[in-house]
């Protein structure tokens, strides 16, 4: 069904390693905030990095006749990868933004789950690049659980500030975090549900 390994794979499966790393950076940055304009240049650079493997695939694209999955596929994979990419980086930006120095055991969380769902993401591609697209239902399954686990995070995590936090300005700058957070893990089940698609169309 597929060639020998392409430009295509071979971008989706850097684009995934450069995701782990990055995500896997964001969660130990979140332990110790010391220095929060590093901690989000660095993030910049990963999500940088990130967008000129989008910007390789498009150019292949307009150059390739014969791509080894559909082209919407190529397409919506790519962006989804982005989109996770984006996300950890918009709510490391606001570290800066906010100037947010102390730990929250709530942020620890939703880093280890996007840490999961990272590995899970990098899984998920190696098996598409090594064409055994129905072994990809397995990381699928993993990225959907997790997802929920940060929807009841969410929900633990605003109730508990709601309670415990007076200042409206620290209530409103943790909220936003939270919610961006639970988002990434949304972008990430996102990609669970490209993969779903090219399995059906390709299997």
């Amino acid at each position: 069904m597929f060639k020998k390994k392409d430009i295509f794979f071979k971008t989706f499966e850097e684009m995934a390693d450069t995701l782990v790393e990055a995500v896997e950076f964001f969660s130990k940055g979140v332990s110790d905030l010391s220095d929060v304009a590093a901690f989000a240049k660095t993030m910049k650079e990963f999500e940088s990095k990130c967008d000129q493997y989008t910007h390789t695939i498009l150019k292949e694209l307009n150059k390739t006749f014969i791509t080894p999955i559909e082209r919407e596929d190529i397409m919506a994979l790519t962006t989804s990868l982005d989109d996770v990419l984006d996300g950890i980086e918009a709510c490391a930006s606001r570290f800066e933004m906010y100037n947010i120095q102390e730990k929250d055991e709530y942020i620890t969380l939703f880093g280890d789950i996007l840490v999961r769902s990272s590995h899970q993401i990098k899984k998920a591609i190696y098996l598409l690049t090594e064409k055994k697209l129905l072994a990809i239902r397995e990381p699928n399954i993993a990225l959907n659980e997790l997802e929920n686990q940060a929807d009841d995070l969410l929900r633990i995590c605003i109730k508990s500030l709601f309670a415990n936090v007076t200042d409206p300005i620290e209530l409103m700058k943790r909220k936003e975090i939270y919610e961006m957070l639970e988002e990434t893990t949304d972008f990430c089940e996102d990609v669970a549900n490209t993969l779903e698609s090219i399995i059906m169309r390709n299997s």
